[in-house]
């Protein structure tokens, strides 16, 4: 584990594992850590170098009281391939992390991006007043404003860490595995409400959808039948995107939000051959 300083002056936790070649950096979503990851990490560690991040607010990272914004995650992105001083790299976000990619692509371009792989995100979380129904349907808004803002009260609320865990496990179809989600439940624990309940309306009432034809990179859209964000969404983010690939997890392969926890082989295998691609 290593630490760097944004330009803000946070302190945030990172692991590299070293290695040549173009590095892969991976961002992990709301409410979780790089240990989301460790299966990549641990896979790849002798064959690629892996690079994660404690998103602020996260895990090990320092938990400031100022910039829970989807913008400033973005930034601090930035800021840590500046500190690594990596003009290239390929970069896989999952959820909110891919938002963060967008973010960062939508202010600073792809001039940094070899490869691009873009993990269950829909294109717009929240159904923001400007949609109408066929566009929330195609970009996949998981609920309205109204349930937003009802959420992050109850987020905020005497009882905001047992609504955390419920919102987390309903993103499970069924029973998750015992350890599989031992480690969410325990993850989601490290984000107090002042830097989750903020950060979650901020990337909830983004609409991402004019970013996406102007990502010139190859990319790889990943969806599961099994998630709480319709598969749908991730056909339709791939159509936007030129040239962009879509894969679908079938439920018996991964059947929630967490592809890359449930079957860690599956979905390295998918992931390798389109970074090697070309």
């Amino acid at each position: 584990m290593s630490t760097f300083t944004t330009n803000d002056g946070v302190s945030l936790d990172y692991r590299d594992t070293g290695g040549d070649g173009v590095p892969l950096v991976m961002l992990h979503g709301w409410g979780q850590t790089q240990e989301m990851f460790r299966h990549q990490s641990d896979g790849w560690g002798t064959t690629r170098r892996i690079i994660t991040l404690d998103q602020r607010g996260h895990g090990r990272s320092e938990k400031p009281h100022h910039g829970y914004r989807i913008a400033r995650f973005a930034q601090d992105f930035a800021d840590l391939l500046d500190h690594l001083e990596l003009d290239v790299v390929d970069v896989l976000g999952w959820s909110m992390g891919v938002s963060v990619l967008w973010s960062h692509i939508d202010q600073r371009g792809t001039g940094r991006i070899r490869r691009f792989v873009a993990v269950d995100q829909p294109a717009a979380v929240a159904a923001v007043p400007w949609l109408t129904e066929a566009e929330q349907a195609e970009s996949g808004a998981i609920f309205g404003v109204d349930g937003l803002l009802e959420l992050g009260a109850q987020l905020s609320g005497p009882d905001g860490s047992a609504v955390t865990e419920a919102f987390v496990r309903s993103m499970f179809s069924g029973e998750p595995d015992a350890e599989v989600w031992g480690l969410v439940a325990q993850e989601i624990t490290t984000v107090p409400a002042y830097a989750g309940v903020p950060l979650l309306f901020d990337h909830a009432a983004q609409d991402w959808r004019d970013v996406l034809p102007r990502i010139d990179r190859p990319t790889l859209v990943i969806g599961c039948e099994g998630s709480h964000v319709n598969p749908d969404s991730q056909r339709y983010i791939a159509e936007r995107i030129p040239d962009a690939r879509v894969h679908i997890f079938p439920r018996e392969v991964a059947n929630s939000h967490f592809p890359f926890l449930e079957n860690p082989a599956a979905f390295n295998a998918l992931v390798e051959e389109f970074l090697n691609a070309g």
